[in-house]
């Protein structure tokens, strides 16, 4: 059991918390001495109510706020205790105990914000009937009844709505959580671990999955909102999320550091041309309102209702019948729809998913002798946790037996893929294709089998962000039995190590757009990318130099201890309430107060300016050809901006065209890595194996034409897409390591807007084609 200590708890009370606490007991008590007169001699009761009420607001927000305080400052105590080392029950779970109390005290959170509710009507509610009472010709006012009267209610008004205020703009903490947890990286990342734990739960049970919520062990959630609160831990160094976000508006306004391809190797049309032509298959495999609401956001629901053949119920019959779909078989309607494709083309398919499970369509195109397996991508909550599961997971031989007994593999790299075991990968993305390969190797044996219908047909497997990951490892362990497969990856997250990754080259192609962000997200460039951010701020002018000094200290010193786990000096705990710096308060709160006194506001302006700015871009420009993307010029089509990525990176990535380097590559990087971010990562617990995209990776760039100005006049030429041409190149994996900010990250990543960059593409070389031909005809006349 613990017990709450007065003195500690004072001195962790917010600047807010000691501003509102009076506020609101002078409200109530100027309320009350206000409804007292008005209840002693049954006067007019036009104030009674909105004055009465406003007392009982502010008497209850006392009591809340004490309530609400005392539970924090249980859950913050059981956090900092665990954390640095003390004694806890074996008997009871930390995490259960700690999750408990969490969600106890985020209850009297909620409760005093339905009371701050509450208040802010009251609050219109007196003002209203003051504002009445003040124009109303009658000589008679109720509420103002002699000069005592009337200074009284103005008084009330005031300090109603100033608590108000104050409340809204400071937020609902009681205590501050910086008192208990000071620098201690393990306590935040405790900390975040249940902020993120009962936040994932809560949202996945508005979305209809109750049985998230009841789960008190430690499941896949918990291990998602573990990795999240790791990467939380850049506060213990003082830094607030709007001061990060300010970084990175930094980086996306400097774009530091440019890289430039080295060897301008364009994609092999055939590839080309088939990855256009499969990609409208991993786009059809969205059949729910995610890919609507983002092409059509203000009628999705229409068109979503049209595409799932709602209004024609008498179809439903002549649709396959898909794994989880609804009674009038929309899932399949909407795909055979998008992909214009006759019922009988779609042989089998799911949709119902449930732990890490991927949704899947398997269709025929009889004219090309083609079986397409198309894989959704991120779009139900299970699929979110599918993404968040990054951390490392094994592939033994069994995964892998496809590609190492396959006879079209290369004895080279079928040897180095020997020895190099063992080899690892995404783990959410790893175990849903070991669960896909189970529900669909089955069915293509009966297929494509010997004897089968289709036999003969080649095989293509496509997919979209997670599905084109999922793909990969699918067409891994299917690559042995079917020689004939390629895999289309669109957009794909980081799934494989590095001799994985390229060893599949000759049937996998990952295709990347622009600056999209999911081809280059894994924990380790997240870590990279919070490096790059906070380099920014401390070279930013305006930088507070206590700030930023005592953060890059924090980084660079952490890597130099020897104790991986050193311990803090604490003297024995004689208060029930435990802060992490009591015991060093002469020194550790001094320097915490001075960090959090010197914050300048102008950081978080910044942060949230730059988080709006990513907002309405996403708002305004979701469609390909209305958005203004950031081009690139005609002296340099082929560089690719890159906010840190060093030129020591750029110096070995030119001696690493070799694929038989490859191993020597993996170990450049890894240094780079340490140099670059591994005491951040140290500093985030996180110590995660890097990972790479997958394949012959193709990268899609956009960049205005050699005879085309950019100037005022031919704004709108250029806005509408007419002199913008798209290259299409084959990169190193090493060029997708790190995260690329700017204002069209997000947006890159839609499906159709790769489609869209694909078919430009692919129309770019047919003309280049073209055009060399008419030189060719041209010099032979001559």
């Amino acid at each position: 059991m613990v017990t709450l200590s007065v003195g500690p708890i004072l001195r962790t009370l917010r600047l807010s918390t000691i501003l509102s606490l009076p506020l609101n007991a002078a409200t109530s008590a100027l309320g009350w001495v206000l409804v007292g007169p008005i209840i002693r001699h049954h006067l007019s009761d036009a104030c009674l109510a909105p004055a009465a009420g406003c007392a009982a607001a502010a008497a209850a927000k006392v009591a809340c706020t004490v309530a609400t305080g005392v539970a924090q400052g249980v859950v913050a105590s059981t956090i900092s205790r665990r954390s640095i080392g003390e004694s806890f029950d074996p008997d009871r779970d930390f995490h259960l105990v700690a999750q408990t109390r969490y969600r106890r005290w985020l209850w009297w959170t909620r409760l005093g914000i339905i009371i701050t509710v509450i208040q802010f009507a009251m609050a219109i509610y007196l003002l209203l009937v003051v504002a009445n009472d003040l124009t109303s010709d009658s000589s008679y006012n109720a509420c103002f009844k002699g000069k005592d009267s009337e200074g009284k209610v103005i008084s009330l008004v005031v300090l109603t709505w100033l608590v108000v205020l104050v409340q809204c703009i400071t937020g609902s903490d009681v205590l501050r959580w910086r008192s208990f947890y000071a620098s201690h990286d393990t306590a935040w990342r405790a900390h975040y671990r249940e902020v993120f734990d009962n936040g994932i739960r809560e949202a996945l049970c508005c979305l209809g999955r109750v049985k998230y919520l009841s789960v008190m062990e430690d499941d896949e959630v918990y291990t998602v909102a573990r990795l999240l609160g790791d990467l939380m831990a850049y506060r213990a160094s003082g830094t607030g999320h709007f001061e990060l976000l300010a970084g990175l508006a930094l980086l996306q306004k400097h774009k530091v550091n440019v890289v430039i391809y080295d060897a301008q190797i364009e994609v092999p049309i055939t590839r080309l041309k088939e990855a256009a032509f499969l990609h409208k298959f991993a786009e059809a495999a969205y059949t729910g309102p995610l890919l609507d609401l983002g092409r059509h956001p203000l009628m999705f629901p229409c068109v979503w209702v049209y595409r799932q053949g709602t209004f024609t119920p008498w179809t439903r019959n002549k649709r396959p019948s898909l794994e989880g779909d609804n009674w009038w078989r929309g899932h399949s309607a909407a795909f055979l729809n998008y992909v214009n494709l006759p019922p009988n083309s779609l042989l089998k398919g799911r949709v119902s998913q449930s732990k890490r499970e991927a949704a899947y369509f398997v269709t025929v195109l009889h004219e090309t002798k083609m079986a397409v397996i198309a894989i959704r991508g991120t779009e139900t909550p299970e699929d979110l946790i599918t993404d968040g599961l990054c951390g490392e997971c094994s592939l033994n031989t069994e995964d892998l037996d496809g590609l190492i007994n396959s006879d079209e593999l290369d004895p080279l790299v079928r040897e180095k893929v020997m020895e190099s075991f063992p080899h690892y990968g995404h783990s959410g993305i790893v175990e849903s294709a070991r669960e896909l390969y189970k529900q669909i190797n089955g069915c293509l044996s009966s297929l494509l089998g010997e004897g089968c219908e289709y036999y003969g047909y080649e095989i293509r497997i496509v997919g979209h962000s997670l599905g084109g990951s999922v793909a990969t490892v699918l067409g891994i362990m299917l690559y042995g039995q079917y020689p004939n497969l390629h895999v289309y990856s669109y957009g794909p997250l980081p799934c494989l190590d590095s001799v994985l990754a390229d060893s599949c080259s000759n049937f996998v192609t990952s295709i990347v757009y622009n600056d999209e962000f999911s081809a280059r997200l894994s924990v380790n460039s997240i870590v990279r990318l919070r490096a790059a951010a906070v380099r920014a701020l401390s070279n930013d002018s305006s930088a507070n130099s206590a700030l930023i000094s005592n953060f890059v200290k924090k980084i660079i010193n952490i890597s130099k201890k020897s104790d991986p786990n050193p311990q803090i000096a604490m003297t024995p705990v004689n208060t029930t309430i435990t802060t992490i710096s009591q015991n060093n308060k002469n020194n550790n709160n001094t320097n915490n107060n001075q960090i959090n006194n010197n914050k300048n506001i102008s950081y978080t302006l910044k942060g949230g300016a730059f988080l709006c700015g990513h907002a309405m871009a996403c708002m305004m420009h979701s469609e390909h050809r209305n958005s203004n993307f950031e081009t690139i010029s005609p002296n340099n089509l082929h560089e690719h901006i890159n906010p840190h990525y060093s030129s020591n990176d750029d110096d070995d990535d030119n001696n690493n065209n070799n694929n038989n380097n490859n191993n020597n590559n993996n170990n450049n990087n890894n240094n780079n890595n340490n140099i670059n971010g591994g005491s951040i990562m140290e500093t985030c617990g996180a110590h995660a194996s890097e990972v790479y995209l997958p394949g012959l990776i193709v990268h899609i760039v956009r960049g205005e034409k050699e005879n085309f100005e950019n100037s005022i006049l031919n704004l709108k030429s250029w806005l509408n897409d007419r002199n913008i041409e798209y290259k299409a190149f084959v990169v190193n994996k090493e060029r997708f390591m790190d995260i690329v900010v700017s204002p069209y990250m997000f947006l890159d990543h839609l499906p159709w807007r790769c489609n869209y960059a694909l078919q430009k593409a692919l129309e770019c070389r047919n003309k280049e084609k073209q055009e060399d031909s008419d030189l060719l005809t041209e010099d032979s006349l001559v």
